[in-house]
């Protein structure tokens, strides 16, 4: 009978260590496409502004999510900037409908509101794709990642003569982690909006 029940707690036990790991690797592995990152360049006067697209392919992804608000393929792109000194500046969720095009100033929209007050040179822009949540788009909290925005940005390279280059490129995948999901996105973007009294807090440009 002891032997049995050791027996039926190893199983039980077992069980639950591959749930754990089972958990965690859905979570690594269905944000694949949630997490886009790219990053801005010489934000200074004198330099051209840079600008971020966003669309929204029509995935059916949000309807698949099962949470309030979905039912529609409508997404919304979660920002996140960050200062080249690993402090994130400003933050804004931004409704994109399938096939609309949603288009940012890097400086008008994305860091001109900074929480300190001072404006960002050089910086990370980080977009967790997202279906409807609250106001729709709330990037502080209860964010559900739902492929599959798709973002580009243009970059303002270092002055050569009497000009700026400018490039462009698509925001990379990154795999989207619990601690950065939670803590570095989620939980900064909610203290520096509270913190900040209506700064901290970015715009979603023009278009749809």
């Amino acid at each position: 009978m002891k032997r049995q029940m050791l027996t039926i707690s190893l199983l039980i036990l077992g069980l639950c260590v591959l749930g754990v790991s089972a958990a965690a690797q859905t979570w690594e592995t269905e944000n694949q496409d949630f997490f886009k990152i790219n990053y801005f360049a010489n934000n200074v006067a004198g330099a051209p502004d840079a600008t971020v697209r966003i669309d929204n392919p029509g995935s059916d992804a949000a309807t698949k999510v099962g949470i309030d608000g979905s039912g529609t393929s409508d997404l919304c792109a979660m920002i996140y900037v960050f200062d080249n000194d690993q402090q994130l500046s400003e933050c804004c969720g931004c409704l994109v409908t399938p096939n609309g095009l949603r288009t940012l100033s890097v400086r008008k929209d994305l860091t001109g509101n900074p929480l300190t007050g001072v404006v960002s040179n050089n910086g990370v822009i980080k977009i967790v794709s997202s279906a409807i949540n609250n106001s729709p788009c709330d990037p502080t909290s209860d964010v559900y990642p739902a492929p599959a925005i798709r973002a580009w940005a243009s970059h303002i390279q270092n002055k050569v003569g009497a000009s700026y280059p400018i490039t462009e490129t698509a925001f990379t995948n990154a795999t989207l982690s619990e601690e950065e999901f939670f803590f570095n996105l989620e939980e900064q973007c909610s203290f520096a909006q509270r913190l900040g009294s209506g700064h901290a807090i970015c715009s979603c440009g023009t278009g749809d």
